[in-house]
């Protein structure tokens, strides 16, 4: 009598979400060249200058930055991965150029990481930074409009441009941001149905923030806030 061998075991392949690629993908380079440009390492120095250049514009715009940014990990398929379309891979170039360029400018003269992952602990997200840009007992209604007038930007560039707006804000206060969750949003943002549900993630993260925006000279750096978690921890399920 044969007896049928039994059918091997594997673990079943999680599909990962595209914005998800996006936004690990933005991660891997921010991180890379941001420790360098801390370290005042020249070639990453020379990075960012060429990045700003690009902030505000259409990803093909400028051909300066098509060697710099590369997207080869979105061209290749790993284990259970689909192939992305024409449409999507487009789409992902946009939301990498917006968001890297964006990080580049937030960066500028800054001397601690303007890009710094969310976690429950520490909000990251847009509308939690734009928060901390207010005062602890009331809301900054001009704030509060760029806000609200970046989420009804008819396109990316327009987008783009009036979250340029909102970073040099940031960048003035050294309040970071999630450049990684960013990414992965205005990857979704391109997308029918994607301005409502991006506008709702901000909207979330802006009402849940409640922590005042730093003191002059407080220490914004990963990590030094006893109370933080891994820079790496985004199980946030609901990160906005």
């Amino acid at each position: 009598m044969t007896i049928a061998s039994a059918p091997s075991l594997s673990a079943p392949t999680v599909a990962v979400p595209v914005h998800q690629r996006v936004a690990e993908l933005a991660a891997a380079h921010i991180g890379s060249w941001q420790e360098g440009y801390l370290k005042d390492r020249s070639a990453a120095v020379a990075a960012l200058a060429r990045l700003r250049r690009g902030a505000g514009r259409e990803a093909g715009e400028t051909p300066d930055l098509w060697n710099l940014i590369d997207t080869d990990p979105l061209h290749t398929s790993a284990a259970g991965m689909r192939p992305l379309s024409e449409q999507e891979l487009v789409r992902c170039e946009n939301a990498l150029h917006a968001a890297l360029t964006l990080w580049a400018f937030h960066q500028q003269s800054r001397s601690t990481p303007m890009h710094r992952r969310h976690t429950r602990e520490r909000p990251g997200g847009l509308g939690a930074a734009v928060r901390r840009l207010m005062p602890t007992d009331g809301v900054d209604e001009p704030v509060r409009k760029r806000l609200v007038r970046a989420g009804s930007a008819p396109d990316l560039v327009t987008l783009t441009q009036r979250l340029r707006d909102i970073v040099a804000l940031l960048r003035r206060d050294d309040i970071p941001l999630d450049y990684a969750l960013l990414a992965g949003q205005l990857y979704l943002w391109q997308w029918p149905d994607g301005p409502a549900a991006v506008r709702r993630r901000w909207g979330r993260s802006f009402h849940e923030q409640r922590r005042p925006r730093p003191a002059a000279g407080e220490n914004t750096t990963p990590g030094t806030d006893e109370n933080s978690t891994s820079d790496t921890d985004t199980d946030d399920k609901d990160a906005s």
